[in-house]
This record gives structure tokens, C-alpha cells and sequence, in this order.
């Protein structure tokens, strides 16, 4: 089953492929523009400034033309500094904490760049676990190479018009550390080298080309990914845990309607952030998607929602632990 995060998930069918239904390595297929997807990436409360630098380099990736008609119109030329553009890998590495909405970025960032670059469509394609194969000899590798060139062969096939794709494509690699683990930990698995030197040449491929895709990387483990996949990167976006001002906007949100007053939106976001006891404080996902939906089924089907309560659950609430960062000895 497919997972469901912040309410949203659209299923279509994946594209006919040669590969047998034990190695097939995409998940389903989401498709953009959707309205939906699109409201969710606009609550994303926090990212502001990641959603709009993601936005505008993944244009500019999909559609190689937009920068040509922005220097043309700025500097009466194509400056150097574009065809500088043009040679960075297709590749955005998401980073951070367990629950600072990172997958839900990358799952839905492709319903805002349809939104802007009118009439492109966008499809969202998943590594499936599968990828990471059973252990035997070869075969993450050639399950890895099948996902680029499935990649590969679709957007070849995309149409071009006047420098413009009608489409793009979104490879997305969620928990990026199992595959691009780095090769220098000693007790890395041959298997597990030879996995990652096939992502790289995928990424190099898809580069070369020049097609329009973008492929992102989410991780917990930052530190673990071979230095060769990072130094490869067009951008890297730090994901963490919400300040108290974050907090505050996602109860406003989300709590609309109950009545809270300004003061006891302020105590209910210092009972999120962290404690004498616990040095970290809530994650986006501890708030959206356990403790709102918690005060609802207290309070169902008898009593409405109330701040004393809302207190009460909150000081009792365990958030989610940070990610321990944990390297193998190297």
C-alpha cells in the first residue's frame, strides 16, 4: 500500500516497461498539475525560501531555454554564466530531520512548477524499494541501471518545442542513504559499491544529455552519502525542526475555528519546542499528523476541542526523537 502523508496521494498506472514485475523499481506515477498536491505544498509552513529557490533552479533544469530568454532580455546576450547552468547535474539532495517535510516537498513540488511553467506537465516517478535488491551479486546494480534508463528512455521521448518540453519528470530516491551510502566505510559490502558507482553513472547520463529531469535525494544521513553523489549536486536544502514562530503559524492553521487567543497559541507552541528534559522540540510531522488529529478523536463524538485540554495532551505528548547521524566504522 502506498504511503499517505499529509492527506494526499494520487495513484496512476505505471508505463508499460520490459523489466519483470519482481524487478520493476517504480512505485506508482503521480501526475501534475493537480489541485490537491498543490495545496498541500502551499501549507508547507517554514520552507519559504527552500520552496521558491527549488522552484525557480528546477525551471530552469527542465526548461534549458529560460535562462537563454532571461539573459537575452537582461544582458542583450547569452552570458556565460548560463551555459555554466547547463552543465549541472539534474540532482537536489533534501536533508534534515525525520519529520521536517522533506518527502512531502519532493512529493509535491512538481504541482507548483506546472503551476508556473503553464501547460508543462509534470510526473513524479519513485524508487521503489526493490531497487535495493536482495543481496545478490549484481543485481542492485542492474536494478539501478534499469531505473536510469527507464528515466532516460521516457524523457528522450518527450516533445520539444521551441526549446520548451510539453513535459518534465521528477525522480524522486527516498531514504537516499541506502543506496549512496559512501564507498569509503571499510565495512561497506561490494554489492552495496557497486550500487553506488551505478547511481552515479545514472546521474552522469541523465547530466550529459541534457533531458528534462530532475532527481531528488531525501536522507536522514546526510553525513553517510558518498562524497562523489554530494559533490554532484545542483543544490542541497537543510531541512529542520520548526522554530517557535513555525509552530505558531501551524496552529493557527490548523487549530482555525476553535477560538484560540493569541496568548494561548503562544503557550501551546512553547509546550512544542524543547524542555529542560528534552532537548528538541516537535517535528511538522508530530503536529500534522499525530497530535491534530489526536485532540479530535478526544474530544469526538461528546465535547468540542478546548485550550485546558489541548494543554493537558500536549505536555503529555512524546515527539518524535531526532535521527541519530550513525557511520559505520570507517
Amino acid at each position: 500500500m502506498p504511503r499517505m502523508e499529509q492527506g494526499y496521494r494520487v495513484l496512476y498506472s505505471m508505463p508499460p516497461n520490459t523489466m519483470d514485475d519482481e524487478e520493476n523499481v517504480f512505485e506508482a506515477v503521480d501526475s501534475f498539475p493537480n489541485a490537491e498536491a498543490l495545496i498541500v505544498y502551499q501549507g508547507l509552513v517554514g520552507l519559504d525560501e527552500e520552496k521558491s529557490q527549488l522552484v525557480k533552479e528546477s525551471s530552469v533544469l527542465l526548461n534549458r531555454s529560460l535562462l537563454d530568454d532571461w539573459s537575452k532580455q537582461n544582458h542583450k546576450r547569452v552570458i556565460p554564466l548560463v551555459d555554466f547552468f547547463k552543465k549541472r547535474a539534474p540532482l537536489f539532495i533534501f536533508a534534515g530531520d525525520v519529520g521536517t517535510g522533506k518527502t512531502t516537498l519532493a512529493e509535491t513540488f512538481g504541482a507548483a512548477i506546472s503551476d508556473r511553467e503553464k501547460n508543462m506537465s509534470i510526473n513524479l516517478y519513485r524508487l521503489s524499494l526493490n531497487a535495493r535488491g536482495s543481496g545478490l551479486v549484481g543485481q542492485m546494480s542492474k536494478l539501478i541501471s534499469n531505473a536510469f534508463e527507464e528515466i532516460r528512455k521516457t524523457a528522450s521521448e518527450i516533445k520539444i518545442n521551441a526549446g520548451r518540453p510539453s513535459s518534465g519528470i521528477i525522480f524522486f530516491i527516498d531514504e537516499a542513504d541506502a543506496l549512496a551510502q559512501s564507498r569509503e566505510f571499510q565495512q561497506m559490502h561490494h554489492e552495496d559499491k557497486a550500487g553506488v558507482n551505478s547511481l552515479i553513472r545514472g546521474i552522469d547520463t541523465l547530466s550529459k544529455q541534457g533531458l528534462p529531469v530532475i532527481i531528488v535525494m531525501c536522507t536522514n544521513r546526510f553525513d553517510s552519502l558518498d562524497p562523489a553523489v554530494v559533490r554532484r549536486a545542483a543544490a542541497i536544502f537543510q531541512f529542520k525542526r520548526p522554530s517557535k514562530e513555525q509552530r505558531k503559524e501551524v496552529i493557527k492553521q490548523n487549530l482555525d475555528g476553535i477560538g484560540l487567543k493569541a496568548a494561548q497559541i503562544e503557550k501551546i507552541a512553547d509546550l512544542m519546542g524543547s524542555t529542560k528534559d528534552r532537548t528538541y522540540g516537535w517535528t511538522y510531522s508530530d503536529m500534522r499528523l499525530r497530535f491534530f488529529p489526536s485532540l479530535v478523536i478526544d474530544a469526538f463524538p461528546d465535547t468540542a476541542i478546548t485550550f485546558d485540554r489541548i494543554v493537558e495532551l500536549a505536555q503529555a505528548f512524546e515527539p518524535a526523537k531526532p535521527f541519530t547521524n550513525e557511520k559505520s566504522n570507517a
